[in-house]
């Protein structure tokens, strides 16, 4: 075990936290957790123009949910109370002749970017304060910021614990601008500075940041300080290999939630987007990934978002926590539907319902009295006869069953058939369709036992009478 190790979850609160977020926090906390190590949040609040009220809250909220709690939840590091630190660190390497104070307008930069794009170059910043040498006292206060002095040229070799060895051209890196003209730091000065403070060990977060690593590791170099390890999670994609958007599934853990998705089918299901057992297993509970998750087993191809193997894997937890975790389940599915009785959560628990909510839409529709012709109630290779034959019987051994539960119903419509020469289908179909309305639908065993012996009497009956 590793205790030195220390990851860390750096949200913006800009929004929820959708699938690639969560993603990339469930892989920090499992590298942490594994080792034995730490899991730490802070908040990256420094864009105020998308920075959302009760953002961050809600985070938290979704994280203790899915069970990856950080460890310092009550002393988060919050970057807009950092202003003066990062602002410090930043005139610090202007002193040191390893960032300067620019004062080109925006004007200017875009006229510089139009000609660059009309000549067919690398379009970014060209340089024009780099060698002025200005002194704070000479320009206005927000008519500046302070670009660090990246090389002109040489290579940059980024070590990344998932890809390997990334090269980079320094030819093509820009004055990257660390300190705004507003006083926030960019990203790259305040993440560099916050990893130091909070001794993290290693950087997990999206390849969209592998090109911007060399620009870190050269910031650590002008501060001396040591560089964590890195590693890039490959992206997220939809089935067809595009853009993940919402109508694949990429929307935030709060609306899973709300459409009734378990947080250990979540866990599960995000685990295996990128990571590979190396074997054929696809469940996995929080402790087992804590045990077997590696960076190193986490693969450099886009992952695939696919929403039906999420689905699978929601309606085997669900049909498993009604086996071991009656209560909790309960209460999840209360959110939908209230005064779940015992019996229908059998049948939830049996009924391979993807979601709580499509558990609950249909015990809700199950509830109410079934509307339907009555011709669907004739299996398709039986006939009348033998259908109201078979439902007359069905409803006099209902009647007489004291103790009503699956077993004494499974053997009513058993005896039904045996008794009368009859098929499955003549005695099986038509009470299933009575009691749900539907030809597609639980068995009328699981129907039986949730509705109770009174309502299924009272449906058969109703159908005998319609066919009638």
């Amino acid at each position: 075990m590793n205790k030195s190790i220390i990851t860390r979850f750096a949200p913006s609160p800009t929004g929820e936290m959708h699938i690639g977020n969560v993603r990339t926090a469930l892989f920090e906390y499992l590298t942490a957790k594994h080792e034995g190590g730490k899991f730490l949040m802070r908040v990256e609040d420094t864009d105020r123009e998308r920075f959302v009220e009760g953002a961050t809250e809600r985070i938290v909220e979704s994280l203790k949910w899915l069970g990856i709690m950080p460890e310092n939840l009550d002393s988060l590091v919050v970057q807009s109370e950092r202003l003066d630190i990062y602002r410090k660190f930043a005139l610090q390497l202007v002193e040191e002749g390893k960032a300067y104070i620019c004062t080109c307008t925006k004007e200017k930069l875009e006229e510089d970017r139009k000609k660059q794009e009309a000549e067919k170059r690398p379009t970014g910043y060209a340089g024009h304060c780099r060698e002025a040498e200005l002194k704070l006292e000479e320009v206005k206060e927000g008519q500046y910021v302070i670009r660090m002095k990246m090389p002109k040229s040489g290579r940059a070799i980024v070590h990344d614990l998932i890809r390997g060895d990334v090269e980079f051209d320094l030819s093509l890196s820009d004055g990257q601008v660390i300190l705004k003209s507003d006083g926030y730091p960019t990203y790259h000065l305040a993440a560099i500075v916050d990893d130091h403070e909070m001794k993290i060990t290693h950087v997990i977060r999206g390849e969209e940041w592998l090109s911007s690593t060399p620009k870190h590791l050269e910031l650590y170099k002008m501060f001396g300080w040591t560089a964590p390890e890195f590693a890039h999670l490959p992206i997220i994609l939809a089935p067809d290999k595009t853009k993940l958007s919402k109508r694949h599934g990429a929307v935030s853990v709060a609306e899973y939630r709300n459409l009734g998705y378990l947080p250990e089918a979540l866990v599960n299901f995000m685990a295996l987007l990128g990571w590979n057992p190396k074997d054929e297993r696809e469940l996995f509970t929080l402790p087992e990934l804590e045990t077997e998750f590696k960076l190193e087993n986490v693969n450099k191809s886009p992952a695939v978002f696919d929403l039906n193997k999420l689905n699978n894997i929601n309606a085997y937890y669900i049909q498993e926590q009604v086996k071991s975790q009656k209560s909790k389940v309960k209460s999840a599915i209360e959110n939908f539907i209230s005064d779940l009785s015992d019996q229908e959560l059998e049948l939830i628990g049996r009924g391979g319902f993807k979601t709580l909510k499509e558990a609950a839409d249909y015990i809700l529709k199950l509830r109410e009295e079934p509307k339907y012709e009555g011709e669907i109630l004739i299996f398709k290779r039986s006939d009348k006869k033998n259908t109201l034959l078979a439902l007359r019987q069905v409803l006099e051994k209902f009647e007489k069953i004291e103790e009503w539960n699956a077993d004494k119903v499974q053997q009513a419509l058993e005896y039904t058939v045996i008794e009368n020469g009859l098929g499955n289908g003549d005695v099986f179909w038509p009470v299933r369709v009575a009691l749900s309305g539907e030809e597609k639908s639980p068995s009328p065993v699981e129907l039986a036992v949730a509705l109770g012996k009174e309502e299924s009497m009272k449906r058969t009956k109703k159908a005998i009478s319609g066919l009638s």
